[in-house]
């Protein structure tokens, strides 16, 4: 059986122009180095029912290609942040309910198939079939944010992003940045957002401002 992997992101959103600048995160208190530019080519396929029931219990479901974390993901919004379980790719050999299993191969209007692993996680928050909502393709750069010892205190990315709500037949694209912290991040909550305020002032100050959308998905489907 493939296992997950756990994790808690906490993070800030930034909406950009295509012309924004990059801030120097070296002023970030506890940065004093970033890592050479990494990019990455991300393909997401989101799911829900029918109804939303994944929608209302706060919960997002997603099948991505590309970057270090492909697989399927459930991610689930709570105030102290998204709470993230991670599954590779080969949990698809597990079995499982749905459409087609690659849907990479097999053209753009293809379901994956649910792996038995997801449904079981799922299961009491919402029940197949489920079906893609949205497409979301994303040209990443990543970039590592270090302290004096080397330690990630944050990932921050430059994402493009193109996305698609099949229902509507609406396609959209921006530009948005990512800050999520690392494990060298602070641990107190007063230094956290000592952190994010200074991330702030940096991003105001090269043109961008705080993000009113808390995910891809959600401008994708405009809610």
């Amino acid at each position: 059986m493939t296992l997950p992997t756990r994790s808690l992101e906490i993070e800030r959103k930034y909406d950009v122009d295509d012309s924004t600048p990059l801030p120097d995160w070296t002023a970030l208190p506890g940065v004093v180095a970033v890592d050479e530019p990494e990019h990455r080519e991300l393909d997401a396929r989101y799911l829900d029912t029918a109804d939303g029931a994944l929608a209302r219990a706060l919960t997002a479901l997603r099948r991505r290609t590309g970057g270090p974390d492909a697989g399927w993901h459930i991610k689930q919004s709570t105030p102290e942040g998204k709470h993230e379980t991670h599954w590779p790719l080969e949990v698809e050999e597990d079995g499982g309910v749905g459409g087609d299993a690659d849907p990479a191969t097999t053209g753009a209007e293809a379901d994956p198939v649910v792996p038995a692993a997801i449904l079981d996680a799922l299961s009491g928050v919402a029940e197949p079939p489920f079906a893609v909502i949205a497409r979301i393709r994303n040209a990443r750069t990543a970039y590592a944010l270090r302290d004096a010892d080397g330690g990630l205190v944050a990932e921050f990315v430059d994402d493009h992003v193109a996305a698609a709500d099949p229902r509507r037949g609406v396609e959209t694209r921006w530009r948005e940045w990512e800050l999520e912290l690392g494990p060298a991040a602070p641990a107190d909550e007063a230094g956290r957002s000592a952190l994010f305020a200074a991330a702030d002032a940096l991003v105001a100050a090269a043109g961008g401002r705080v993000s009113p959308s808390g995910s891809k998905l959600a401008r994708a489907l405009d809610v």
